[in-house]
């Protein structure tokens, strides 16, 4: 363990990311990245983490203990290939707020509590990692943590630690999702089957099938029975908190109308952006150059990728759509979520 002399410095110091927990030792790992380090990685992972960032390990009890009080905190759930990374992005507004993309630390809580987590103790640690989370990188920023999707089971339980947090519950319609994982090829479709395993072992998965059923599912149609089973949890986080809390965004609509989309989020994180600071934001990186490579992309470029994907598995496509529809009816739920951010022009 490290001493504790730098304790309360590191505690409130926000370029010491707590990365990792170890909940044998009741420990966190902290990496050290900069403001413009994390604008430089894609996720804040292992797999991105620079490894030459120096590193630590303090008990969480203690360093928790030494934060300072906590930045506003708000949430950017989702359900994979929706911009979320985008969204995130775009909220790195000096002064205003810092997006997080996909803290691994948030991941260690899904992985405990699918080991068997005593469940007093894992919200008592993720009250403790979600004050670690809210630190700001300026004196009155607030801190949009985009966690990954595999934490979307938790969802309720981190928005209740949070009660004055908010979230916006961003989603791919069906068809470009499905054309996404096509897109993809094997490593898409063996992603979305470690997704679905995952799901059902988190109990989020009522599609009125049994688990023999889910055996006989090809790829894409368990593609679509992962995105119908995490709009189950989104219709439930919008009927259990209201949306006074929490909103909902499909990407088609957020890549569609970029100014009013931020305009709404802004009013549910209440980041006060006015329509110049918004527009520097629709100018910057997050809406103009790819999230994963940086490269010059804009959403012309989005939907050829898209055009290119459903030319190559229409058939496959639009076939599992309807499937996944009568499931969605069967099932009782949504293929498109009510509360939505922006109401249709």
């Amino acid at each position: 363990m490290a001493s504790t002399p730098d304790l309360a410095a590191i505690a409130t110091d926000s370029t010491w990311l707590a990365n990792r927990y170890d909940e044998s030792l009741d420990a966190v790992h902290f990496v050290r990245l900069t403001r413009e380090a994390h604008r430089a990685v894609t996720f804040i992972t292992d797999e991105y983490i620079p490894a030459e960032a120096p590193r630590l390990v303090l008990r969480l009890s203690e360093v928790a203990a030494a934060a300072g009080p906590p930045a506003p905190l708000h949430f950017i759930f989702h359900s994979a290939y929706c911009c979320s990374t985008v969204l995130a992005r775009a909220v790195d507004i000096d002064g205003i707020s810092m997006g997080l993309k996909e803290p691994l630390i948030l991941n260690d809580m899904v992985g405990w509590r699918r080991r068997g987590a005593d469940p007093r103790r894992l919200g008592a640690v993720l009250d403790s990692v979600l004050t670690l989370l809210a630190r700001p990188f300026a004196p009155g920023e607030a801190v949009v943590v985009k966690p990954s999707n595999v934490l979307n089971g938790i969802a309720p339980a981190m928005l209740s630690l949070r009660p004055r947090a908010n979230a916006i519950l961003l989603y791919a319609p069906l068809p470009d999702f499905l054309r996404s994982i096509a897109r993809k090829g094997l490593w898409g479709r063996r992603w979305v089957r470690e997704l679905f395993i995952g799901q059902l072992r988190d109990g989020i998965v009522d599609l009125g099938l049994g688990d023999q059923n889910y055996l006989d599912l090809t790829d894409l149609q368990v593609a679509a029975a992962g995105w119908l089973a995490q709009q189950g949890v989104f219709a439930h986080l919008v009927d259990r908190f209201g949306p006074k809390r929490v909103r909902t965004l499909d990407s088609a609509t957020l890549m569609a109308r970029p100014g009013e989309a931020m305009a709404g989020l802004s009013g549910l994180f209440g980041l006060g952006l006015d329509e110049r600071a918004i527009e520097r934001v629709l100018a910057g990186p997050a809406f103009t150059s790819h999230s994963k490579s940086n490269a010059g992309f804009s959403a012309a470029d989005r939907l050829a990728e898209q055009r290119d994907a459903a030319e190559t598995h229409a058939d496959e496509i639009e076939k599992v759509a309807a499937w996944a529809e009568a499931v969605a009816a069967a099932a009782g739920l949504p293929i498109r979520l009510k509360a939505p951010l922006l109401e249709d022009p």
